[in-house]
């Protein structure tokens, strides 16, 4: 049996598409793979493959002991995605970005969840041969799109008009989410329900913490700020909606659009160059905030662009389903173990 002990800190800090990607790979390993990996988390012990998911300072230290095996580190973000995230101040913004890449450095391997980011490690001195892209998936057992009955059910517990057009946005709350051009939207089109599901994650040191703050707590009146809630009512929320709403300027693969297409909920983002190699052509794409408001009126008043948005999600949740992504994580371990 392959011994692997998952190093994390992600689920500690709530809201994070990080800690949701590390808990549907631990949750999937656990159940499909029980008689073939022993899975530990956070256990200093010898093992056949150790795998980093946060870039903790006790992590670093840890791997400089041989009984951690292969080492396996997961790129969630680099130095440029972390711009419009947190404010740190020089010099510590600088030490820390250089840490960040030391860490990526300890790596046996490294897995990216969008292959953009090889070229970018390859700058940083990774050679590319070390890197693998594996996408993230949602579990469909907790994301899946309701019936008619469920979906009248879901609008009622969350007071929502059952004729009301609704949009859906849900990550942290900060500017790199693009969450002003979402209230903006919502400031736009009064006739329509805004719901941005989230919250400040990291508190004060959020990039426009108390420009965003002020709105979070007095939103305009079709604008609802439920918080961070849990992945449940993330699903519940998407099924709510007509149409999900990530407006981020930076992002590798959020959670937030795969469980929406889980949901088979319609998706509109800001057409970033790094969606194009994963996700291109199952989404609405915006350039920036007006092109946004345009799709919104034409989708409002076209049920039939709607449903065709919406067999894309479908199509998208496929393509990205547990089934098909856990043979690829049981390939790719298997073989690291080899390399080890």
């Amino acid at each position: 049996m392959l011994k692997i002990t998952m190093y994390s800190s992600a689920d500690k800090v709530k809201g994070q598409g990080v800690g949701s990607a590390y808990l549907e790979l631990v949750k999937m390993l656990r159940h499909r793979f029980a008689d073939q990996f022993d899975i530990a988390i956070n256990q200093w012990r010898t093992s056949d493959i150790s795998h980093y998911h946060t870039i903790d300072l006790p992590f670093y230290f840890s791997t400089f002991s041989k009984k951690r095996g292969r080492k396996i580190g997961y790129v969630h973000f680099l130095p440029e995605t972390m711009e419009g995230s947190l404010k740190i101040p020089q010099p510590f913004r600088g030490i820390f970005y250089r840490y960040i890449i030391a860490f990526y450095k300890r790596m046996d391997h490294i897995v990216v969840v969008n292959p953009s980011f090889i070229p970018k490690l390859a700058a940083y001195g990774i050679p590319e041969e070390k890197v693998t892209y594996i996408p993230n998936f949602v579990d469909s057992d907790n994301f899946y799109p309701v019936n008619a009955d469920r979906r009248r059910q879901l609008r009622q517990k969350y007071h929502v008009p059952q004729d009301k057009f609704v949009v859906f946005g849900s990550g942290q709350v900060q500017e790199r989410k693009g969450v002003p051009d979402f209230i903006r939207l919502a400031r736009q089109n009064p006739e329509i329900q805004f719901i941005w599901a989230g919250g400040f994650s990291f508190g004060a040191m959020t990039d426009g913490y108390k420009e965003l703050k002020k709105v979070v707590e007095n939103p305009p009146a079709n604008l609802w700020f439920p918080g961070i809630v849990s992945r449940q009512e993330i699903a519940e929320l998407n099924n709510v909606a007509d149409l999900f709403l990530l407006p981020s300027y930076n992002e590798l693969f959020p959670m937030s659009v795969l469980e929406a297409f889980s949901c088979g909920t319609p998706v509109m983002l800001r057409d970033l160059d790094l969606y194009h190699s994963i996700i291109d052509g199952y989404y609405a794409p915006a350039a920036d905030v007006d092109e946004m408001q345009r799709t919104l009126t034409e989708l409002v008043h076209s049920p039939a662009e709607l449903q065709t948005l919406k067999s894309k999600a479908e199509q998208a949740a496929h393509r990205y389903s547990k089934d098909h992504l856990a043979q690829i994580w049981f390939q790719f371990y298997t073989e690291q173990a080899k390399e080890k």
